[in-house]
């Protein structure tokens, strides 16, 4: 794995490699950070959402391969960002061997002991836009993911189903939606709208 200059550990290509409900249940107690404008802002991930193969109904890559889902079958560790409703974007990183679409979305970071739950508001606050669809999330540039060595144990991440993806059937049953057990009484960080959305 590659070391940052402040001595944290870079997620690398292999990290992401992996099967996708461990690199799922793994990315929470890691850190998300973003350089923006010169400052680094870094969320604690609390809160993803595993999306596995083309099998799963509730991923993208289950309608087909198209321009947009064509990220999926790519090298893992590289983001697919899209926007919904038009109005909100959403972070994910691609997980897994090429060819075998699948990714892991990111919904709740904390930073600095404030909420900032739904990847919408993330994307938000982390000014995150479809500009960073397709960027290498393990070169350590514009935004990576960093292993702080904080400890979360089995029993502190709650398994649930995934949101909004009622359309999916019985895999909208599956409780692959990880997040911290200890996030509920965190309060909840206010994010403004930023310009560069599109």
């Amino acid at each position: 794995m590659k070391t940052s200059t402040s001595g944290r550990t870079i997620l690398q290509p292999a990290y992401f490699a992996q099967f996708t409900l461990r690199v799922a249940r793994s990315l929470i107690g890691k850190y998300l950070v973003r350089a923006i404008n010169g400052r680094i802002v870094s969320g604690r991930i609390v809160e993803v959402e595993a999306y596995v193969g083309a099998q799963d109904k509730a991923c993208h890559a289950s309608k087909g391969r198209t321009q947009r889902t064509e990220v999926l079958f790519g090298p893992p560790g590289v983001a697919y960002v899209y926007l919904i409703y038009g109005m909100y974007h959403c972070l994910n990183v691609v997980t897994e061997q090429q060819e075998f679409p699948s990714a892991v979305l990111i919904r709740a970071i904390d930073i600095d002991g404030e909420l900032v739950d739904g990847p919408g508001r993330l994307c938000r606050a982390l000014q995150i836009d479809r500009r960073l669809n397709r960027v290498d999330l393990t070169a350590g540039e514009s935004i990576w993911f960093e292993d702080r060595g904080d400890l979360v144990k089995r029993g502190d991440v709650g398994t649930y189903p995934r949101v909004g993806v009622d359309y999916a059937g019985e895999w909208a049953k599956k409780p692959w939606r990880f997040r911290l057990r200890t996030v509920a009484s965190t309060r909840t960080r206010r994010t403004k709208k930023h310009g560069g959305a599109s």
